[in-house]
């Protein structure tokens, strides 16, 4: 009987995220810029036009820092990834554009190049 329980609470849990909109919502109009793989000698941040954000950044030889998740909105120029509460806020201080040929944006104050 306790496996069922398990198993029900397992399956609520489920249902309860699926309807929450981890997915995300997409990238709203005028924020398609934001769009593509941006890397830097230590970050790797992956936005999808589905509003998905996979992100890594190298903190030492041995350890790193990760943030997966869906956009859950935009504030200005800034954009908070995270779901269920957990959220995380990065913070875009140059917004995308061309310079000398190449596409950079500024995150959390590190300078990205758009692969």
């Amino acid at each position: 009987m306790r496996i069922i329980k398990k198993i029900a609470a397992l399956f609520l849990i489920i249902c309860y995220i699926s309807s929450c909109g981890l997915k995300g919502s997409g990238i709203p109009a005028g924020k398609e810029d934001y769009i593509g793989t941006w890397t830097s000698d230590k970050i790797t941040l992956k936005i999808t036009a589905g509003g998905r954000v996979d992100y890594k950044k190298q903190t030492s030889e041995v350890s790193s820092t990760s943030v997966n998740g869906p956009i859950q909105k935009f504030e200005g120029n800034n954009f908070i990834v995270g779901a269920l509460g957990i959220n995380t806020t990065f913070i875009v201080t140059n917004l995308p554009h061309q310079e000398a040929g190449v596409i950079k944006m500024t995150v959390d104050g590190e300078e990205l190049v758009k692969q």
